[in-house]
């Protein structure tokens, strides 16, 4: 019994000590002196303190990892909330179009976008991470974390054509003209049935 718990005990500790503990590299190697030895923490400092060479550590070499820009963060982002918005019951129907068509379109205006702010404005945008759920139009809004006012605003709408049937009319709106004209980046056809709610 006493050998079962132990095993148990020890089963236990390594899962919660899991990637933690990370032994040497090195262990036929002695280290005596505490000024040869360097914890992560100081690598990943030296790293950050904007050096882009590697740094050796006895026969490892660490690289400094590639940052994202902010461009291409927001708009991973953005990818992120427009999936979101549609939920895996619209999105497994109309996948193909949203893929090839919307998203690509979405994703350039929102570089284009950020480009024309400029890069001194950018590192100050950021994307809401909540879209509207059920009836509502809001997919994710740009806005300027200083003042938190909204930059751009990116929506889709469900219309309903006589004879046709629904549509997703994605579009979007921008602050320069007060939110009030219909920018368009495309449509997807549904079906003549109801849509279910969005993120269902």
């Amino acid at each position: 019994m006493k050998l079962w718990l132990r095993r148990m005990f020890v089963f236990f500790v390594a899962i919660m000590t899991f990637g933690l503990y990370i032994p040497s590299a090195q262990p036929d190697s002695k280290v005596n002196d505490e000024k040869n030895i360097l914890s992560s923490s100081k690598i990943v400092e030296e790293n950050d303190e904007g050096s882009d060479s590697p740094t050796e550590d006895g026969d490892c070499v660490h690289y400094p990892e590639e940052k994202e820009s902010k461009t291409t963060l927001l708009a991973k982002q953005a990818r992120e909330q427009a999936i979101a918005k549609l939920g895996p019951r619209i999105l497994e129907q109309v996948e193909d179009d949203f893929m090839e068509v919307i998203l690509p379109t979405m994703e350039e205006v929102l570089t284009t976008l950020l480009v024309e702010a400029g890069s001194q404005e950018v590192p100050y945008f950021m994307i809401t991470d909540q879209p509207a759920d059920g009836y509502g139009e809001k997919i994710f809004h740009v806005y300027d974390v200083r003042n938190d006012m909204d930059i751009a605003r990116f929506h889709v709408r469900r219309d309903k054509r006589p004879l046709e049937g629904y549509w997703f009319n994605f579009h979007y709106h921008l602050s320069k003209d007060h939110f009030e004209k219909h920018h368009e980046i495309g449509e997807i056809y549904w079906s003549k049935d109801d849509p279910p709610k969005w993120m269902a």
